[in-house]
């Protein structure tokens, strides 16, 4: 690959480019954002949880896992505040934390279609 040898963008740009530039510890939390989200099972569990709350059992049902494989996967989802949890007596009932979640992954999947078009993705 060649390597430029100058620079295309006036340095004022660069300069202003650099300011715009998000802190690294900023870039670092979206990071590790992506990289929870970046897990099937993670994506799964928060599918299940598009139209309702629904707890560990149901979600273990609907996606044939372990009910501690989805604790452990709640866990992750809570720390990263993509879940939320109420207790209904002694069940304990999950949801999307707010309405990001499902505007992330949506917003995801329209680049998806936009990549490979309408097609299902299997087998790619």
């Amino acid at each position: 690959m060649p390597v430029c040898q100058k620079h295309d963008l006036i340095p004022q740009m660069i300069e202003k480019y650099k300011k715009e530039m998000p802190q690294e510890d900023h870039l670092y939390v979206l990071a590790e954002f992506f990289s929870v989200i970046g897990d099937s099972t993670r994506i799964k569990i928060l599918y299940a949880l598009f139209e309702s709350e629904m707890c560990v059992c149901d979600i273990a049902e609907v996606l044939n896992m372990t009910l501690s494989a989805i604790s452990h996967q709640l866990r992750i989802l809570k720390q990263a505040r993509l879940v939320k949890y109420r207790r209904r007596g002694k069940q304990v009932l999950y949801s999307l934390d707010d309405d990001h979640v499902k505007s992330i992954i949506n917003m995801g999947n329209e680049h998806i279609n936009e990549m490979y078009g309408a097609q299902n993705i299997e087998g790619k």
